[in-house]
């Protein structure tokens, strides 16, 4: 498979993961998923997408698969560079998730548009769990079994 179909492959599976797992803890919370996708959304788009249309939240669903499509391109950088990352792909794509959760959470979100929100523990930590189990570890798994 090219390079190209490994980062797509592994950057679609991890953001279905994610979205799945996201939207269903915010479901169990009573928050409907087109507003997760409308939040996404208002990471470009301002506070102002929060209260769009099905367009909006077909931004954020689009925003969200292309924001997982580059994460995915780092780890295949990163593994090109590092062939250990390929070798123990569970363990890397842990540390990984750790990785995007700390970025996403401490420098892309807030300097997004998307609205402030207090910071809440148990929030932080459930997207940590989502971001190592949804997003790390299967995009180094389909890449580590794809590129061997």
């Amino acid at each position: 498979m090219t390079a190209a179909g490994v980062i797509a492959l592994s950057g679609c599976t991890a953001g279905v993961m994610d979205i799945c797992a996201t939207g269903g803890v915010m479901r169990a919370q009573g928050v409907p998923f087109v507003r997760v996708l409308r939040f996404v959304a208002s990471g470009v788009l301002g506070g102002a997408a929060l209260e769009g249309r099905a367009g909006t939240a077909a931004i954020g669903l689009a925003l969200h698969f292309l924001i997982a499509g580059l994460w995915a391109f780092v780890y295949y950088a990163a593994a090109d560079t590092w062939p250990a990352l390929v070798g123990w792909p569970v363990m890397w794509g842990a540390v990984f998730g750790v990785v995007v959760h700390l970025v996403m959470s401490r420098i892309v979100v807030p300097l997004s548009r998307a609205a402030r929100r207090p910071f809440a523990w148990k929030a932080w930590l459930t997207q940590l769990v989502i971001h190592v189990v949804c997003v790390g570890v299967p995009i180094a798994v389909v890449q580590s079994y794809l590129m061997r």
